[in-house]
């Protein structure tokens, strides 16, 4: 997981966006360094369907599924009732169609096969146009791409385009926006992949290459109107450092995939031949996985490939082939705004690992037991920056191992990480047993509100050691070697890092320090927050609907109090997927084990989405 390669596939107005001002964190976290999240997701949220197009049963092949999938009409379910579908080939989805099973622990998909899905190899493909970073046509001047020539500033709505490709733009596509490495450090947040500098170990980070410089800083947008060669899209701009001095760009699928989902269903990848993906999203927008069991997949359970609106929701993954080198739950591979929440991982190498991608949320999960092959290291569950551009991307109410941010494939930072239980700990492990572990070049964090590490092991609260670090809460700007490759130590992931009301172990304390507020910076100053008060939520205005009614909502944070988590100081309860894991799939207590039994019917209430439709007539196409 620390040492994979990367194999990559053949001026105007000005307006001012409400992702700067207004939200949750304001007064907390300053507005260049946070966005607004409360987009995340699919548009609107996952659809209710009731209309069933086609009911198949058990001894459908993946030919058949297939084929009342492409007959759907959009807006439609097809059903697959309880039994096990073995299943030679992968399940293709096609536009605005949902694919429901009668529950994950009724429904069996079992693949010895799957789909090429365009070069990821997938058990079940949501897939538009074959289009990806290295064709030709979306390079500068190909049929699908454009010259960026105005509307640069963070929040703004409206950009210049010209020297639009001949496929064209129309009102409800979504571009890719991308602009050029920087060569070097700047000496603040800067972008970079290569080795030469070095900012990077390995390089190759995904992303359009484009005289020979890799454009690793992307955002997904939608365009809501054209006048001319004005574009108005949304969201706004999320950075700050869009710059014509790089070059900006945009590029697209002519073809794009949207308004599918798949729900209710088990999914067994163990014996698929040649599968890289569970699922994934190529091209794909306002998509959705909800409800399923997922067992066994290769490189990633779903894969978020050039994919943005998508949401990955109340299921289940457990293990990977390898438990090595990517071996991922869910993968950010050029994303924005996409939404995991709500998911148990158990045997999952990384549960959530992040490429280039803004906008994310990643909320409520639950990791146990990240299996990794390196025996005495500790594999924290999320990766928030692994490639070059991983940036504005949050991270709430999760319980797990721990976070890290590396700088094997470049650069990333201005990420947030709040109300989240990190152990930082796990049995046989001694290196690297540390909550928060920010190597060089991931600056200006935000750690907000968290609870960290484990009591009785845990002794030091700050370290800079990088992979021999242990046993302590953070390990912040360590370099790394690689080869010939070496990349020094870096202050500034220390110094630029925003920490407020975080409660860990070795302080015992939560910490409102007015030193780990960095106020005295430029640029990305943070003022010191006037209050220690914070809001429950940095993306839900409200306690979502499928959570628990007598469940304590938020579940971690400093302001939380009697907690059932114990020699935390009170201040974090378990989460509903934990609950759910524990309490009624009776998961073991170390994630050691055999998969289990799975339904989120059984865990959350009120339902986080439609019962499966029940006295059908049940027939075959």
């Amino acid at each position: 997981m620390r040492h994979k390669q990367r194999y990559l596939f053949p001026l105007l107005l000005l307006c001012l966006s409400g992702s700067l001002y207004g939200q949750s964190w304001s007064g907390i976290v300053d507005p260049t360094r946070a966005i607004n999240w409360s987009s995340a997701g699919v548009v609107g949220g996952i659809p209710s369907r009731s209309t069933i197009c086609s009911s198949l049963t058990s001894s459908a092949t993946y030919t058949q599924i297939n084929s009342a999938i492409a007959a759907c009409p959009s807006g439609q379910v097809v059903f697959l009732a309880a039994g096990t579908y073995n299943l030679s080939g992968g399940i293709v989805m096609a536009k605005g169609v949902t694919l429901r099973g009668a529950g994950a622990d009724q429904t069996f998909l079992v693949f010895t096969g799957n789909n090429s899905c365009g070069g990821l190899f997938a058990d079940v493909c949501f897939m538009g146009e074959n289009t990806y970073y290295g064709s030709p046509w979306v390079a500068p001047g190909g049929t699908q791409a454009a010259s960026w020539s105005g509307g640069y500033s963070a929040g703004t709505t409206q950009i210049t385009l010209t020297s639009v490709g001949s496929s064209g733009l129309s009102v409800g596509q979504y571009i890719y926006l991308d602009q050029a490495n920087s060569s070097a450090d700047n000496g603040n947040f800067f972008i970079c992949d290569n080795t030469t500098a070095p900012c990077s170990l390995e390089g190759v980070a995904p992303g359009r290459a484009v005289g020979g410089v890799d454009r690793n800083e992307i955002q997904i947008v939608k365009i809501t109107a054209i006048s001319g060669s004005t574009y108005t899209i949304t969201p706004g701009l999320y950075a700050q450092n869009w710059a014509s001095s790089f070059s900006p760009g945009a590029w697209w699928p002519a073809v794009q995939f949207q308004n599918a989902g798949i729900e209710n269903l088990s999914m067994d990848h163990t014996n698929s031949t040649g599968e890289t993906s569970g699922v994934a999203f190529f091209n794909a927008f306002n998509c959705w996985v909800k409800g399923v069991r997922s067992i066994s997949a290769n490189r990633n359970h779903v894969w978020l490939f050039q994919a943005a609106h998508n949401q990955v929701q109340d299921s289940y993954f457990f293990g990977t082939k390898n438990s090595a080198s990517q071996s991922y739950g869910t993968e950010s591979f050029i994303s924005s705004d996409n939404l995991v929440v709500n998911n148990i991982f158990q045997q999952v190498t990384a549960p959530v690992m992040m490429g280039p991608s803004q906008g994310s949320v990643f909320a409520y999960n639950f990791s146990i037991h990240d299996i990794y092959t390196v025996a005495t290291w500790l594999q924290q569950a999320v990766a928030i920056g692994h490639d070059a551009g991983a940036m504005y991307n949050l991270f709430e109410g999760n319980n797990g191992s721990g976070y890290w941010g590396d700088v094997f494939h470049g650069t990333s930072g201005l990420n947030t990480v709040f109300r989240n239980r990190a152990v930082g700990w796990e049995s046989g492990k001694t290196q690297v047993t540390v909550p928060i572990q920010l190597e060089s070049y991931n600056r200006y964090d935000n750690i907000i509100g968290n609870v960290l590490g484990q009591f009785g092991y845990h002794t030091t609260y700050q370290t800079s050691k990088g992979v021999n670090a242990s046993a302590s809460i953070y390990d912040l700007g360590a370099g790394n070697v690689e080869g010939t490759v070496t990349i020094q130590s870096d202050s500034l992931v220390a110094t630029t890092i925003m920490r407020w009301g975080n409660y860990d172990v070795v302080s015992a304390a939560a910490r409102f320090v007015n030193s780990e507020v960095p106020s005295g910076i430029g640029p990305y100053a943070n003022p010191v927050p006037a209050s220690s008060a914070l809001p429950p939520s940095f993306y839900l205005s409200t306690k979502p609907s499928w959570w628990p009614s007598a469940k304590a909502w938020p579940p971690i944070g400093p302001d939380v109090t009697g907690g059932n988590i114990a020699n935390l100081g009170g201040f974090a309860y378990t989460t509903p997927a934990q609950d759910c894991f524990a309490n009624v799939m009776a998961g073991p207590a170390d994630g050691t084990g055999s998969v289990l039994a799975f339904n989120p019917n059984n865990c959350y209430t009120p339902q986080s989405g439609p019962a499966p439709p029940t006295n059908l007539t049940v027939i075959v196409k």
